[in-house]
């Protein structure tokens, strides 16, 4: 942990705090490119040293997240489409889905799959994607998630489709499902995060000293915890389940800092025109 603002925070990667922070200032706007210097000031914000943001924005470009524009001796960037389908994900998944699943209809995603042993990277691709989908292990190699999820496109992203079986299905009533989600995730785990994150962020009084910063840890966090919930329907977790509490801080400091973190972000970020793709 490490403390900002009276805040105690988790250490996050650089690239998430990155992607929080284009999602905070630029989701939906890839007309505009902005300054290293302006990205490199509001990351150190969050702890992050100069060095670490450049390597993080070189390896960003070269995995198409994002586009890098030289005008005089300055070096801009902007959101790639695939950074920006990204994004609109996790937009999706904070605002419009949230941290509470209180209408699943009973349907479940089995996933399957099989990769010849030397494909290590591209199991541990896939493994990240399916955790991200809300996937956890039911037995070994076969997945499954609450809902109708697909993930054909991400799949095909990953040059997957002929290794990778999807099925729908419903449980069998006499399947304990309290007992199998128990098994299959680690709900103790979940639980302790979303706890964490409203006992340490329910306190937190003053938004108004630094709003960008603060937004960007906050986001950064949040993000990090919910791509760890697969949501699992409410009806099958236990009564005392944190998420809701959670997501109430969340939203509340999230609507106090939006215009004061904009507000503030006119003024320090340096921004110019998307240039066409090469």
């Amino acid at each position: 942990m490490e403390t900002a603002n009276n805040i105690s925070v988790p250490v996050l990667r650089p690239q998430s705090l990155m992607l929080a922070f284009f999602g905070n200032h630029f989701f939906g706007r890839q007309d505009r490119y902005v300054y290293s210097g302006s990205i490199i000031d509001v990351l150190s914000r969050a702890g992050v040293g100069e060095p670490a943001v450049r390597s993080t924005l070189t390896r960003m470009v070269n995995r198409g997240l994002l586009r890098r524009h030289r005008q005089g001796r300055k070096t801009y960037f902007g959101l790639t489409p695939h950074a920006s389908r990204i994004l609109e994900e996790g937009d999706r998944r904070i605002w419009k889905d949230g941290a509470v699943n209180e209408d699943w209809d009973g349907t479940w995603t089995l996933l399957s799959f099989s990769l010849p042993d030397s494909w290590q990277r591209q199991r541990h691709e896939l493994r990240s994607k399916l955790v991200w989908f809300g996937f956890g292990t039911l037995y070994s190699g076969l997945w499954i998630a609450p809902g109708k999820i697909d993930v054909s496109t991400t799949v095909a992203e990953l040059g997957l489709t002929d290794h990778v079986k999807t099925f729908y299905a419903q449980a069998d009533t006499a399947i304990d499902l309290d007992q199998m989600i128990k098994e299959s995730w680690d709900l103790d785990s979940i639980a302790a995060r979303y706890t964490d994150f409203h006992e340490r962020w329910t306190t937190q009084s003053d938004t108004r000293a630094d709003p960008v910063g603060l937004r960007l840890r906050l986001v950064a966090e949040w993000l990090q915890i919910i791509r760890a919930d697969p949501r699992l329907p409410a009806r099958h977790l236990p009564a005392s389940w944190p998420a809701q509490h959670a997501q109430e801080t969340f939203r509340r400091i999230a609507a106090q800092t939006e215009a004061p973190a904009c507000q503030m972000a006119d003024t320090i970020l340096d921004t110019v025109p998307a240039q066409p793709a090469a």
